[in-house]
């Protein structure tokens, strides 16, 4: 069989969103949209020889731990490795830190398999990753799936060793507050090492594409995160556990960590005398930044901080809130954004593009790092009555451009160009 994967973009793309090679048995296509058209990609097209395989063997390294919701790579990894795996494919994650007799296991079909690392964060990422690249180098993994950069570094080794290598860059993470000196060289050693050895680079946004290509030259596929629609449900465990209703709070869920902008949501509450009281859903690392917002959360009886919360309670959580609130600095893809959005959630972001993209008319927008700008939107977006229609149109925009199985067929073509990807360069044509 010969197939072909074809970005495609521009006028040309609405016209033949469906394109037939006379000498092609099956074509693919990977479209992306933004707004009412078609993401403008560069065109090329890639003959690829298929091997008859439909099951592949892959590995996955860069998450912290497997099953878990602590963040969104983990949130990424969990769904995409139990999706493949339920199609047939044999699927391995590599978790960090190993667990006395708790080392190797399965979890839904899928394979963990713990490694080695020092809880120091500064080594953390490093040393896990390393690791677990020489762990797949004797394995006859069919693709090694990277998730960020910095987990990537190690990526041209597996490239030298003759592995198919795929990297998720889940934003840029060097941009980040809390990253400097050696990690933010670090994170930027592992976004030139993707960008050079890696098959195939999927990215969350159009902004990540186009510095990809503006800055090395390369070709990327972006591939937005899904997310799985959480269906309305009234308040009992939050009523119960925090005293909360219906419409009563403002929520924040995330990191509480610098790059995340919960410092700012928190200031900009604290400059307003509002009745609603402030949620912050997520755990608070034991750094100074995260004591100093310990401090400053329990200084203010209307703020409520719940550490890491999952399942029934933050289903509760995003459809009860009265606005939810992401005053991110730097993102790839917010997928708390896209679960508040996902069940009619009223939404306020930070203006950066990677969360603007996402909202467009379904939210309001505030300047980054800016708390007299998010003070003023709270006040705002708080005495605005919800528009009922509009929510309605935001549960089927999510819907209809961030669901899970086309993101799974998507990343099973990315895997089969990457598994039959030689050394050559693509032939671009402009059409």
């Amino acid at each position: 069989n010969v197939s072909f994967v074809i970005c495609v973009s521009g006028e040309k793309a609405q016209q033949n969103q469906t394109i037939h090679c006379s000498w092609a048995l099956r074509a693919k296509i990977l479209l992306r949209k933004s707004e009412n058209d078609i993401t403008k990609e560069t065109f090329f097209f890639r003959k690829i020889q298929m091997k008859g395989k439909t099951q592949m063997k892959i590995a996955m390294i860069g998450h912290k731990d497997f099953p878990s919701r602590s963040g969104g790579v983990e949130v990424v990894v969990y769904e995409l490795s139990t999706r493949l795996a339920a199609r047939g494919h044999e699927v391995t994650v590599y978790n960090r830190g190993r667990q006395k007799g708790h080392n190797a296991y399965l979890e839904q079909n899928v394979r963990v398999k713990r490694i080695f690392t020092f809880k120091k964060q500064i080594l953390n990422a490093m040393v896990y990753s390393f690791l677990a690249t020489f762990d797949t180098i004797f394995h006859d993994f069919d693709v090694i799936h990277y998730h960020a950069i910095g987990p990537s570094v190690p990526l041209f080794l597996a490239k030298l060793f003759g592995k198919h290598t795929v990297c998720t860059v889940h934003g840029l993470n060097w941009r980040s507050d809390k990253w400097g000196g050696f990690a933010s060289f670090y994170l930027r050693l592992g976004e030139k090492v993707a960008a050079r050895f890696a098959d195939e680079v999927i990215v969350l946004s159009e902004e990540e594409k186009q510095y990809f290509l503006q800055k090395y030259n390369r070709d990327s596929i972006l591939i937005h995160n899904a997310v799985e629609r959480i269906t309305p449900v009234s308040c009992n465990v939050i009523r119960e556990k925090y005293g909360l209703e219906k419409d009563s709070y403002i929520l924040y869920v995330g990191r509480i960590s610098p790059e995340k902008g919960p410092q700012d949501l928190l200031e900009a509450y604290q400059k307003l005398r509002l009745q609603e009281r402030l949620v912050l859903a997520g755990p608070i690392p034991e750094t100074e930044f995260g004591k100093e917002m310990l401090h400053k959360i329990d200084a203010d009886p209307r703020v409520i901080r719940t550490g890491l919360v999952q399942g029934q309670e933050l289903a509760e959580l995003f459809s009860n809130c009265r606005l939810f609130v992401l005053p991110s600095h730097t993102e790839g893809l917010s997928l708390a954004l896209l679960e508040a959005m996902s069940c009619g959630g009223r939404c306020l972001v930070s203006d950066i593009p990677a969360n603007t993209v996402i909202t467009k008319q379904y939210g309001a927008e505030f300047e980054a790092e800016n708390s007299d700008s998010l003070a003023a939107a709270l006040s705002k977006e708080l005495t605005t009555p919800k528009d009922e229609v509009l929510l309605k149109q935001e549960i089927e925009y999510v819907k209809e451009n961030f669901d899970y199985d086309a993101v799974i067929e998507w990343h099973e073509d990315v895997y089969k160009c990457a598994l039959n990807r030689k050394n050559e360069k693509r032939w671009e044509q402009n059409c």
